[in-house]
C-alpha cells in the first residue's frame, strides 16, 4: 500500500505523520531548516521567494496561537498569500460539513492546507480528498499526530547535541492523551535515538505503549537517570474523561521536572516542552527558566523547520 504522504516519485505530498516518514525525508528537512536560520539561532528575517503566488489556508478547528502564529509566519517569510479562517463563524458552525468547506477553499484556488482538528484522521481525509497539485499539513489530529512539533523537537535535539544515536530520551507525562508524544516516538525511532524512555503514571500510558520500542518507567528516579533529552508533556485535561489522577498537586509531587529531580539526568541534559506549559504541574519555574531549558529554542526553531516543510512540498528543494 503506497504512503499517503509521498506521491509515485517517493517524495513528500502531504506531511501527515512522522510514523511511516522515510528518514531521508525528516533528515532532508531538517538540513533544510537550518539553511533559513541566520548564524544558526535566529530565522532569516529575509523573504524568500520560494511560495510566491502560493496561497496557504490556516483552517483551525480547535485554538492554538503558538502552532498557528508560527504557520503564518513562515508562509510569509516564503512570500506567499496566507489566510487564516475563523472556524467558530465560519459555515461548519453552521452545519456544513469538513469536506464542503474544503471544497469551496479550493475553489478559491487554495494551494495548501494547514489543518487542525480534534478528531483524528481529518488531515488524513482532506489529503485523499484533494487534487493532487494541493498540499495538506497536518498541524494537530485529535490524539493522532503532531509531526512538524515533532519534526522541530528533532531539529532542537540536533542543533543541541548533534547526533541521534548515542542519546537517551525521555518522554514524560501525559502521553495517553498526547498526539505529540507519538509523533515524538515515532521521529526519534526512525532517526535512530537507541533508547525511548517514557515516564507516566499508570493511568495516562497507552496500552501496549512498550510496542512502540519505549522503554516504561513510573518512577522519575530511575527513568530520567542519565538521559540526555527530556521532553515534558503537559497534563491535557481537556481530554481527560474521569479521574485519572488523584489532583495536580500530587501529580507535581511525583512527575512535576523540578531542579532535584533534574539532578538525575546527565550535567548538560537540555529540557523541553512543546507548550503551553503549566508551571507548578509538570514542570517547576526553576527548570522552565533554567539554564539546561531550551524551550524557546524550540518555538524559533519552529518557524525555520515549518519554512522547510512547506517548501519541501512546494517543490523548492
Amino acid at each position: 500500500m503506497r504512503n499517503p504522504q509521498l506521491n509515485q516519485d517517493g517524495e513528500l505530498q502531504h506531511l501527515l505523520s512522522t510514523e511511516g516518514l522515510p528518514a531521508r525525508i525528516m533528515r532532508d528537512i531538517l538540513d533544510k531548516a537550518g539553511t533559513f536560520l541566520d548564524g544558526g539561532e535566529q530565522p532569516d528575517i529575509r523573504k524568500v521567494p520560494l511560495l510566491h503566488g502560493k496561497s496557504v489556508f490556516n483552517i483551525f478547528f480547535e485554538n492554538s496561537t503558538r502552532t498557528r502564529t508560527t504557520f503564518e509566519i513562515a508562509a510569509k517569510r516564503l512570500s506567499a498569500d496566507v489566510v487564516n479562517l475563523n472556524i467558530g463563524s465560519s459555515s461548519t458552525s453552521k452545519g456544513e460539513t469538513l469536506l464542503d468547506t474544503v471544497d469551496n477553499l479550493c475553489a478559491m484556488h487554495a494551494d495548501m492546507f494547514i489543518v487542525r482538528h480534534s478528531q483524528s484522521g481529518a488531515a488524513h481525509l482532506i489529503a485523499r480528498h484533494v487534487a493532487p497539485e494541493i498540499h495538506v499539513i497536518n498541524a494537530g489530529d485529535g490524539r493522532h499526530a503532531h509531526p512538524t512539533q515533532a519534526l522541530l523537537d528533532m531539529f532542537t535535539i540536533r542543533h543541541y547535541k548533534k547526533e541521534f544515536h548515542n542519546l537517551r530520551v525521555a518522554i514524560v507525562g501525559d502521553v495517553l492523551h498526547s498526539r505529540v508524544a507519538r509523533s515524538q516516538i515515532h521521529a526519534l525511532t526512525t532517526l535512530g535515538v537507541p533508547e525511548v524512555r517514557v515516564i507516566a503514571p499508570k493511568t495516562l500510558l497507552p496500552t501496549m505503549v512498550e510496542n512502540l520500542g519505549v522503554h516504561v518507567y513510573h518512577d522519575m528516579a530511575k527513568g530520567l537517570r542519565d538521559v540526555d533529552v527530556i521532553l515534558m508533556l503537559r497534563l491535557q485535561n481537556e481530554r481527560m474523561q474521569g479521574a485519572l489522577l488523584p489532583s495536580a498537586q500530587e501529580y507535581f509531587k511525583h512527575y512535576g521536572l523540578t531542579e532535584e529531580k533534574l539532578s538525575y539526568a546527565k550535567p548538560d541534559a537540555i529540557v523541553m516542552h512543546p507548550g503551553p506549559m503549566n508551571r507548578g504541574v509538570e514542570i517547576d519555574s526553576a527548570v522552565a527558566d533554567g539554564p539546561n531549558s531550551v524551550i524557546l529554542s524550540q518555538v524559533t526553531f519552529g518557524i525555520a523547520v515549518r519554512m522547510a516543510v512547506m517548501s519541501t512540498l512546494a517543490g523548492g528543494r
